[in-house]
């Protein structure tokens, strides 16, 4: 049951004949895994913890870097540098000390997915990444759990619901990921700030429609949202006759990582062919780094052909998502040996 702070803090919700007080108790006890808590995620929490979903996971293993600012609006700029789930968090019960939130501070991957979703009946996919994107589907689909989509791209986003009911999963739509590199960014080709809050919302709205069984959700619909020039639309998803059917372990081939000890060894080994590329951007390279060259991730692709093929190359960023990305774009265009490293600069 609510408590007498609980019933006046959701009364204006409550009174909605769609929701009433049975609504709020399917919210409350409601458990909701959110993976990513940067643009997407950022108004995601803030809303269902809000409304007053009981259980809140959080999944993000990133810091909060200047960079987030303009679009993740959860964060300040005495936050940069710290854990952006634990920051949602702390922010999070100020907001309301009544939801119970749990953070993952680990990158999502086929070793973890299933413990990590546990027994969370609702899944909200706010990453940036295909990777994560095909593997947080398919966990779903291997656990028969309910997934509400959202993507950005400049002016675009993209909203669904999927495994929901029996409808289409995102491999019914997109049956593979693409090529590595050939789908920039919002680091390389931008996002204007406001709209991760639009879509953002889209799916948190889905996700209370889910919870509280009312309205009608996009399962089985696209629905594509033109910031620039106003306009919304709403595509049908057929469910594949033939169904891709991909255990979750052998999704993506594994990215070669070292960890920092590693590279500190091998720094220190005249002998060793060695050679380190920072894919940040040049103003941080500048600030921090532990030399080597600056090619910025988006650069990378062009830059390909000067690499020499008889050194080690280690790829670094501030996190280690970047250089992983960059291992994986890199890799369909050079036969060198290309390394990752694991967790960044820090």
């Amino acid at each position: 049951m609510l408590d007498k702070e609980e019933n006046k803090r959701y009364s204006r919700q409550t009174i909605l004949p769609e929701i009433g007080l049975s609504g709020q108790l399917k919210l409350k006890s409601a458990k909701v895994l959110v993976v990513g808590a940067g643009g997407l995620g950022c108004p995601i929490l803030q809303y269902l913890a809000a409304a007053g979903v009981g259980e809140l996971g959080i999944i993000d293993d990133d810091e909060v870097d200047l960079t987030n600012l303009h679009r993740q609006i959860l964060y300040s700029a005495e936050d940069i540098g710290k854990s952006k789930a634990e920051v949602a968090k702390s922010k999070l019960l100020c907001l309301n000390p009544h939801v119970k939130i749990n953070v993952f501070v680990e990158r999502l991957t086929a070793d973890n997915a299933m413990r990590i979703f546990g027994d969370h009946q609702l899944i909200i996919d706010g990453s940036d990444n295909f990777e994560t994107r095909y593997l947080v589907n398919d966990t779903c689909v291997e656990m028969n759990k309910t997934l509400v989509f959202g993507s950005i791209f400049k002016f675009e986003g993209y909203v669904s619901v999927f495994n929901y009911l029996g409808g289409p999963n995102y491999r019914d739509l997109f049956s593979e990921p693409p090529a590595a590199g050939s789908v920039p960014n919002c680091a390389e080709i931008g996002v204007i700030g406001v709209l991760p809050g639009i879509v953002g919302l889209y799916m948190a709205n889905e996700a209370i429609k889910i919870i509280c069984e009312l309205g009608e959700t996009l399962s089985g619909t696209l629905m594509t949202i033109n910031a620039l020039q106003n306009t919304t639309h709403y595509f049908k998803i057929p469910r594949r006759k033939d169904p891709v059917e991909v255990p979750v372990e052998l999704q993506f081939p594994a990215i070669p990582e070292i960890n920092r000890q590693t590279l500190d060894n091998w720094m220190s080994d005249d002998e060793m062919d060695l050679m380190i590329i920072d894919v940040r951007e040049t103003y941080e390279y500048e600030e921090n780094s532990i030399g080597g060259r600056n090619i910025p991730l988006h650069e990378l692709k062009e830059q390909v052909h000067t690499f020499p093929s008889d050194k080690k190359i280690v790829f670094v960023c501030q996190t280690g998502q970047r250089s992983r990305m960059a291992v994986q774009l890199v890799s369909a265009h050079y036969s060198g040996t290309v390394y990752s490293l694991k967790n960044g600069l820090g």
